[in-house]
């Protein structure tokens, strides 16, 4: 079974990192761009805002985003195994989810315009 990343391919330092991933990545993953995709709320019971703040990744029927999504996502990446188990360790974990939710609010900052 799949994993189901849900990403905004309308920005582009998301679509450059995701693009990125989908070329090492196999097909446990399933790359579903949030942009005017009313299913991806269905999905995910989320709301456009809320889909544009961070990634969401549905795996094993649960939802997860932002930080916790990523370490799934780059846990089923060898190349990316290791940063994986590394930012799993809470120390690690508490600095990587802060650094993520600070990046993430001002790209949702700068792509905001799309709520409209």
């Amino acid at each position: 079974m799949s994993a189901k990343v849900f990403f905004n391919n309308s920005c582009s330092i998301c679509r450059f990192e995701i693009n990125h991933y989908k070329k090492i990545a196999d097909s446990s993953l399933e790359w579903i761009d949030i942009t005017n995709n009313n299913e991806a709320l269905k999905l995910t019971g989320k709301s456009k805002s809320e889909l544009l703040r961070r990634v969401h990744l549905i795996n094993d029927d649960k939802l997860f985003c932002g930080a916790e999504a990523f370490i799934i996502i780059w846990s089923k990446m060898p190349k990316y195994r290791i940063l994986s188990k590394i930012l799993r360790l809470k120390i690690f974990f508490y600095f990587f989810h802060y650094s993520y939710e600070l990046v993430a609010y001002f790209l949702f900052l700068k792509n905001k315009n799309m709520l409209k």
